[in-house]
């Protein structure tokens, strides 16, 4: 019994040193797991410490970085960047192009007529840092930015007349945009914004619901005033034009007139003295082409002549 006792320990050691069963005992994992925990425990600390330090900066976009609330830089290229733990913060602001869609607002023109404008803004932002300390929040700087445009609108609008800003943007309407731009921007640099508005755009400019029928009306009645004014001016100036025609024509002719009796005159005399300067030189001759001339005229085919036989007139057909 004594031997049997003896080596009973023996088999329980060849049994936890036995090769041929590799899975520990659970006495022995139980003693091996304490151990990872708080390998564990430090591998997600220091998982989470990394990610929650380690950024990525974008293309399109600024990152602002503070410490203790103060900025300390502007990164503005792309790649992973790191922070001081527990001591630095970011804030991103975008490098893009922003959208700013105004809601409808009412507007007096130079004519006294109310006009709902409804208007949009491309702004973006060139300088993060006085973005930062002027406006702090983008919905800030679109509050801000809408609240500059609208008067630099109501301003410019407030010099014209309802027609005119209805008319297309070719016309009187077309300069406003570039004009409040600049207006803007002025007043942005000035404030030191460190933002610029792009471009500004008027979606419509439309009466308001309750009064737009009977403006129209007056509207309708006014212009054809105007047109029934110059109606009767183009009346007026025509008849102007046609009695003014009349005169300068009835003038043309009677100088044409006088011009052609003059002219008929003077070659009558120069026939006149042709003939004479004919005849005295031979007259003979001239008789004879007189009266030649005289019978190509008078004796025609079937002519009759009555004359004496004695007649001068007949003295070259009858050969005598």
């Amino acid at each position: 019994m004594a031997a049997n006792k003896a080596q009973r320990p023996h088999a329980a050691d060849g049994q936890r040193t036995n090769p041929e069963n590799p899975n520990p005992s659970p006495r022995t994992a139980n003693r091996s797991f304490p151990k990872i925990i708080p390998v564990v425990f430090l591998m997600v600390i220091l998982a989470v410490f990394v990610q929650s330090n380690l950024f990525i900066v974008k293309a399109n976009e600024f990152i602002i970085v503070r410490q203790f609330g103060e900025i300390v830089k502007i990164i503005d290229a792309p790649g992973l960047k790191f922070k001081t733990p527990f001591v630095q913060t970011i804030t991103r602001l975008p490098k893009y192009t922003l959208v700013y869609d105004v809601p409808p607002a009412e507007i007096n023109t130079l004519d006294k007529k109310r006009i709902m404008v409804d208007y949009y803004s491309l702004w973006k932002i060139t300088d993060p840092i006085q973005m930062i300390e002027s406006l702090r929040t983008l919905s800030a700087a679109e509050s801000r930015l809408g609240d500059i445009v609208y008067s630099s609108i109501r301003t410019e609008l407030g010099k014209m007349n309802y027609v005119d800003i209805i008319k297309d943007r070719v016309t009187a309407r077309g300069g406003i945009d570039t004009t409040v731009k600049g207006q803007v921007n002025d007043t942005l640099i000035k404030n030191e914004s460190g933002i610029e508005l792009i471009d500004i755009k008027m979606k419509r400019a439309d009466l308001p619901a309750a009064n737009e029928e009977s403006v129209f009306l007056r509207m309708i009645s006014e212009r054809e005033s105007t047109a029934q004014q110059y109606l009767s001016q183009g009346d007026a100036e025509a008849l102007k034009i046609r009695a003014e025609t009349d005169r300068e024509v009835s003038e043309m002719l009677s100088r044409a007139e006088a011009d052609a009796k003059t002219i008929q005159a003077e070659g009558e005399k120069e026939a006149a003295r042709l003939y004479n300067d004919a005849y005295s030189k031979d007259p003979e001759f001239f008789n004879l082409y007189r009266t030649l001339t005289s019978y190509k005229t008078t004796i025609n085919g079937e002519t009759v002549l009555l004359l004496p036989i004695n007649s001068p007139y007949l003295k070259y057909l009858t050969g005598e």
